[in-house]
């Protein structure tokens, strides 16, 4: 990366590590949810409908926005949009209204919809193109620093407090019910204030801001034209299913944990209980069995940090290509370990895969717009909106799971990974030919 990039590159950065952030508190709230308006799995999943439906409806509106306004204006609306979706939360708790909460994820999503059209493909460009799979796997990870991060920012303020079990909530009446309730639903209004005003604070340095223009649009090409690249189609597949496996496994964790009855081991046992007792500032007697397993989500998420740190130098040297069938195969196993297994060999194979996740959604994209050119913004907005993979995957695993138990609902995450594994096996063949 040459120096007039370098500042471009470190704000884009910023707003990687931003969405990561914000993607994975989503996640925290689900347990909370669920507890506070008695949802079933599937409801449950409803929250990462909201949240990842706006991927498919805004993401091709979006790349036509940055057509008319620019990349740089498009970023600042965005940034803009997401700070309102969380300033919706305020009273989405206040009233203890589920819809609203669906519609504030919504709007949250669509302003970060906007970014990941505008800043995936603006990182592949920002330099050395044989370099941009690398490149663009440096910015993710700085995205999964934020993934890793909230989870214990969610175990610490969303979910630290006891939470009174369905037998309690029956003894009290009406009132009581209600305020505690209302208690418990404003816990996650503290955290969404301070993210919206961060997101306006960046908004206000990306339009002090000068990111050089580097990628010109297209506006004669249509979507139906670019949609024909098999590349492009093959790899928009390959985000849909990737980002939905990833999301269901990091949505569910806290609740497989819990059905394995892994609270209680956890207590038990003085390592768990020593790591446990790092995370959490609160007294581990005093924290709820859904904080007590929800500290080990972010070895998931971290997982993904370390792996594109990783993942940045190891594509100095391997194909991306083949990095990304390795990957999705490792995945593949670690699941499987844990369907097969129990305690806490089944709890760290599965966090382990967020490891092997690391590489798999900017290798994916780098790989699927090689050959766009001048069309990348068209191609950014067909792969972000496969991201929408993230509203159908997890609620139809929280269905299967309520019918069929968490392990072997994992057969529709082995499905996932196994695509991958194949549309990386493919791109490598297709490079050697």
């Amino acid at each position: 990366m040459t120096n007039p990039y370098r500042n471009s590159f470190y704000l884009l950065t910023s707003l990687f590590f931003m969405w990561g952030l914000i993607t994975v508190l989503v996640d925290s709230l689900i347990p909370r949810l669920r507890e506070i308006f008695e949802l079933t799995y599937f409801q449950a999943g409803l929250v990462q409908f909201a949240f990842f439906i706006a991927y498919g409806l805004v993401s091709i509106p979006a790349g036509r926005l940055l057509q008319r306004i620019g990349y740089q204006s498009g970023i600042i609306v965005g940034l803009a949009v997401m700070g309102i979706g969380c300033l919706l939360f305020l009273p989405a708790a206040s009233l203890r209204w589920y819809e609203l909460f669906l519609l504030a994820y919504f709007i949250l999503a669509s302003g970060m919809t906007l970014l990941q059209v505008a800043a995936n493909p603006y990182v592949t460009v920002l330099g050395d193109p044989s370099k941009s799979a690398s490149r663009l796997n440096l910015s993710q990870a700085f995205n999964s620093l934020g993934t890793t991060l909230a989870p214990a920012l969610g175990a610490i303020f969303i979910l630290s407090d006891s939470v009174l079990s369905s037998d309690e909530l029956a003894r009290l009446d009406q009132s009581s019910k209600s305020a505690y309730f209302s208690i418990e639903a404003a816990a996650v209004q503290g955290p969404f204030l301070i993210l919206a005003l961060t997101l306006f604070l960046l908004a206000g340095v990306t339009l002090k801001s000068q990111l050089p223009k580097l990628l010109k649009g297209s506006p004669g090409s249509n979507y139906a034209h670019v949609i024909k690249n098999k590349k492009l189609a093959q790899g928009a597949l390959a985000i849909f299913v990737y980002v939905g496996a990833e999301v269901a496994i990091g949505s569910y964790l806290i609740n497989y944990f819990l059905d394995m009855n892994l609270a209680e081991q956890i207590r038990e046992d003085r390592l768990m209980e020593a790591i446990v007792g790092r995370i959490q500032p609160t007294e581990l007697a005093l924290v709820d069995d859904n904080g007590v397993v929800g500290s080990f989500v972010m070895f998931y998420w971290g997982g993904a940090m370390v792996g594109r740190f990783f993942g940045y130098y190891l594509m100095q040297v391997f194909t991306p290509n083949k990095i990304l069938s390795w990957a999705a195969l490792v995945a593949i196993l670690m699941i499987l370990v844990s369907m097969v297994s129990d305690g806490f060999l089944s709890l760290w194979s599965i966090l382990g895969v967020g490891l092997f996740n690391s590489i798999m959604f900017p290798t994916i994209f780098s790989i699927a717009l090689e050959d766009l050119e001048e069309l990348k913004a068209h191609g950014s907005g067909i792969l972000c909106t496969a991201i929408v993979g993230g509203a159908f995957i997890p609620p139809l695993y929280g269905y299967l799971t309520d019918q069929i138990g968490f392990k072997t609902a994992f057969i529709l995450l082995l499905v996932c990974y196994l695509y991958i594994w194949l549309y990386g096996r493919q791109s490598q063949n297709n490079a050697a030919n």
